[in-house]
C-alpha cells in the first residue's frame, strides 16, 4: 500500500512520529513523506534535518512560504502551496493510494486542497475537534470534508467529524497519536537535560509557549507586551518554545527575544524536538500559554496547564487545564492557584497510547480504495 505522509512543521512531525515508524517498519507499507511549510525555513530551525536523521524517506521538499506574516503574506502562501502540490499530485496520483494529513494548518490545508481535482483519497487526524481562537478551525473542518478516513482523539471529535461528513462511514475514534510518544520515547532525565541544554530542570520551571491568535490577530502585540510584562514579574526559571509561523508570529518572536535578553531566567528554545520537549513537559513544574500540546498531552505528566487567551477556546479540555485571560495580574493569579492545587493524577480525556497501532489495524482491515 504507497502511503503518502505530508508534513509542514515540527509540531505535526512530532505527533507523526510514533505512526511513521510504524509504517516505516512493516512491509506492508510502502512509505513516502512529502515535506513542506516551516521545515525548510532556517528561522525556525531547518527541521527537515530531523527527518533525514530519522531516516524516513523524503520523496518532495516544497518550498512555499514567503517573507513575511501578515495577512496577504498568509493568504499568498496558501496560494504558493496549492500550485505546487498540484504539480506534484499530476504526477504523483498513481503513486498515492492513501496521503494522511494532520491537524489544522493552513499549510496542510493548501495540500490537501490541490489533491482534490485529482481525487486522491486522504486521511485526516484530529479532526472534529474546535479552535475558536484561530483561523485553523476553518481549515482543519474542511480538511475533513476532503478526507475519506479519519482518525480522531476523542468520540466527541468522532461524533463531530460524523456530523460534517454526515456519514459514519470510515470515521474512527483512535485517541491522540502524540500520546504514543510517551512510551514509545526514552525521555532525558533531568541530568541528561542539563547536559543538552545547560538548563537544570530541578529548579521549579514553567514550560511556555505562545502562538499567535489569528482570529484577533490584530491584538498580538497588545497580547505578548501584557505577557512579557507578567513573565518579568514571576521569579522562576521558564523555558520558553518559539512560536509558529503564524500571522504577526515576528513580533511575538521579537518581544520574547528582547525579554531573553534582559531577563537570564528565561531560556529561548527554537526546536526542542519531541523527545526532549516531552521530557521538559515531564520534569517541569506546569506548562502555561496557548499550545494545543498543552491541552492535549500535559494531562498525561500529571501537568496543570494555564491555558491563554482564546486560541484553543472549544476544545476538548481535562480537569488540569486553568483557562486565564490574556491580563497581567490575572496570569500571575493564576500562579499562584497552582501553588495550592493537589498532584494530579495522569488521566488524559486524549487516550492512553496505542493510537498508531489501532491506526495500522484499521488500514489493513478498512482500507478499500
Amino acid at each position: 500500500m504507497k502511503i503518502v505522509v505530508l508534513t509542514s512543521s515540527r509540531a505535526d512531525y512530532g505527533i507523526y512520529l510514533p505512526l511513521l515508524k510504524k509504517l516505516h517498519a512493516d512491509p506492508f507499507f510502502d512509505l513516502n513523506l512529502y515535506v513542506f511549510g516551516t521545515h525548510l525555513s532556517p528561522l525556525h530551525g531547518y527541521t527537515i534535518d530531523q527527518i533525514k536523521k530519522d531516516s524516513f524517506h523524503i520523496k518532495h521538499q516544497i518550498e512555499s512560504l514567503v517573507m513575511g506574516d501578515s495577512p496577504e503574506a498568509i493568504a499568498t502562501s496558501i496560494g504558493l502551496t496549492q500550485t505546487k502540490f498540484a504539480s506534484i499530485w499530476a504526477k504523483e496520483k498513481e503513486n498515492s493510494d492513501l496521503v494522511f494529513c494532520l491537524g489544522d494548518r493552513y499549510e496542510m490545508f493548501a495540500a490537501v486542497m490541490a489533491s482534490i481535482p485529482f481525487s486522491i483519497p486522504i486521511a485526516h487526524i484530529h479532526g472534529g475537534e474546535t479552535t475558536l481562537g484561530a483561523i485553523d478551525n476553518i481549515f482543519r473542518h474542511a480538511l475533513t470534508l476532503a478526507s475519506s478516513y479519519h482518525f480522531t482523539a476523542t468520540e466527541k471529535s468522532a461524533s463531530r467529524v460524523k456530523e460534517i461528513r454526515g456519514t459514519e462511514t470510515n470515521v474512527f475514534n483512535v485517541g491522540s497519536l502524540s500520546l504514543d510518544n510517551i512510551d514509545e520515547l526514552t525521555l532525558l532525565t533531568p541530568t541528561q537535560f542539563y547536559s543538552a541544554y545547560k538548563i537544570d530542570l530541578a529548579i521549579p520551571t514553567i514550560l511556555f509557549t505562545f502562538h499567535p491568535e489569528t482570529i484577533s490577530f490584530e491584538k498580538n502585540k497588545e497580547y505578548i507586551k501584557v505577557i512579557t510584562d507578567a513573565l518579568k514579574e514571576i521569579p522562576n526559571q521558564i523555558i520558553v518554545t518559539m512560536p509558529n509561523a503564524d500571522t504577526y508570529g515576528t513580533i511575538i518572536r521579537k518581544e520574547l527575544l528582547d525579554l531573553a535578553d534582559k531577563q537570564k531566567t528565561i531560556f529561548l528554545i527554537e526546536n526542542f524536538g519531541i523527545r526532549d520537549y516531552f521530557s521538559c513537559m515531564k520534569h517541569c513544574w506546569f506548562v502555561m500559554g496557548n499550545s494545543s500540546s498543552g491541552i492535549i498531552v500535559a494531562a498525561s505528566f500529571g501537568k496543570y496547564v494555564i491555558n491563554l487567551g482564546d486560541r484553543q477556546k472549544g476544545r476538548e479540555q481535562g480537569k488540569n487545564v486553568i483557562n486565564c485571560s490574556i491580563e497581567q495580574q490575572s496570569i500571575l493569579n493564576a500562579i499562584e492557584s497552582v501553588k495550592k492545587m493537589p498532584v494530579l493524577s495522569t488521566d488524559n480525556i486524549y487516550g492512553s497510547g496505542h493510537a498508531s497501532e489501532k491506526i495500522i489495524h484499521l488500514l489493513k482491515t478498512n482500507y478499500n480504495g
